[in-house]
């Protein structure tokens, strides 16, 4: 069997790294592209370094645009690949526009489609991610399920039980292969940082960063927070850029317990959720490392598509309200944070299960 498996954006790396170990331990053919959706020289050198990956066999360079010229651009360029190499599957994870544009030049072409994280649901089509799971569920022929709720979402949606297997999450297969290593970072120590004495952020979704009013309110709760204890924000491009276009420069600049950095490489981010306090994102993958870690975390969305996070898991969905924000932090600051428990098959050996179907197959 001739693989390709696709990566598209730095969530992807950490997913598609344990498939393709684990694919390259067993001596399989497979090839890695990468499609360039999201890239910048520094971040991706260090997610590909520290994840141990191989370099991309195939680099497509399609760089960032709208999400029809993303999209459009991904489809042109892998037509190529898959033309030149007639592989027999085609695996990709996520949700992000790399995984649908891939899973879509394959179905097209005859090549059977494999979706890592599968089933996942937001019931948000607000969200960009949420019509890509919905339509690279569709045209996929193994479903590779994470979670209880991705079983029961496409069991609604009329796929098929043959191709539905839940496996657990790759994800968690790189957290656990790293952890160790994690632990060796001095990030805290550079920045001088206390174990479990500060607040973790990320944020970076356009309804939280391209939305004045939301922006604003995030901001209130960081300025609430900030006197309790310091907030570290590995900021995205993003973020950073709409501070300035929104004149909100100078209000950060007042918090002085608010420490921007650069974002950081997969180790020494992982050292620094591992010894936060607590956890303030918008990421989907964040929700579920804490869970793993079980670090408190607040996820900043009136919603979520990984629903065991909050069911079993430390993740409490919070919106853009100031005072919820404040309130369930201070929650956690006092010790009354949410105990979570590590969701069914979240143990390190997801990629095993799933590398294990398709050789059956």
């Amino acid at each position: 069997m001739k693989i390709i498996n696709v990566v598209g954006a730095r969530p992807n790396f950490m997913k598609v790294a344990p498939i393709q170990r684990v694919m390259e331990h067993r001596h399989l053919d497979v090839k890695l592209v990468h499609t360039g959706q999201h890239y910048d020289e520094r971040m991706s050198k260090l997610f590909f370094i520290d994840l141990q990956m191989p370099q991309p066999d195939v680099y497509l360079n399609v760089g960032s645009g709208s999400h029809a010229v993303q999209t459009a651009k991904v489809m042109v360029e892998f037509e190529k690949v898959l033309e030149a190499e007639q592989p027999d599957l085609v695996l990709v994870v996520g949700d992000v526009n790399s995984t649908i544009a891939c899973s879509l030049v394959a179905s097209k072409m005859s090549i059977k489609v494999a979706h890592v994280e599968a089933g996942l649901r937001s019931f948000d089509r607000e969200m960009p991610e949420e019509i890509n799971r919905i339509l690279t569920d569709s045209i996929s022929d193994y479903l590779f399920v994470t979670e209880q709720s991705g079983i029961d979402n496409l069991k609604k949606e009329g796929i098929s039980p043959d191709k539905i297997f839940f496996v657990g999450h790759v994800m968690i297969d790189s957290l656990v292969y790293f952890l160790e290593k994690a632990k060796e970072s001095d990030i805290l120590q550079k920045n001088g940082l206390q174990p479990h004495e500060y607040a973790l952020i990320t944020l970076h979704r356009p309804s939280n960063v391209d939305v004045k009013e939301n922006f604003e309110k995030i901001l209130s709760a960081f300025e609430q927070i900030e006197s309790d204890l310091p907030i570290v924000f590995p900021i995205h491009p993003r973020s950073r850029k709409m501070i300035e276009q929104f004149g909100l420069s100078s209000r950060v600049e007042k918090m002085k317990n608010l420490r921007l950095m650069e974002p950081q490489g997969y180790l020494d981010f992982m050292n620094m959720m591992q010894q936060a306090r607590l956890v303030m994102t918008d990421s989907g993958g964040i929700q579920e490392e804490t869970t793993y870690l079980q670090i408190p975390c607040l996820t900043i969305r009136e919603n979520t598509e990984r629903p065991v996070t909050v069911e079993q898991g430390t993740n409490i969905l919070v919106g853009t309200d100031t005072n919820r924000i404040v309130s369930e932090a201070r929650k956690i600051l006092a010790g009354n944070g949410r105990k979570g428990r590590i969701p069914d098959l979240w143990d390190g050996k997801a990629a095993e299960r799933i590398v294990d179907i398709l050789t059956r197959a």
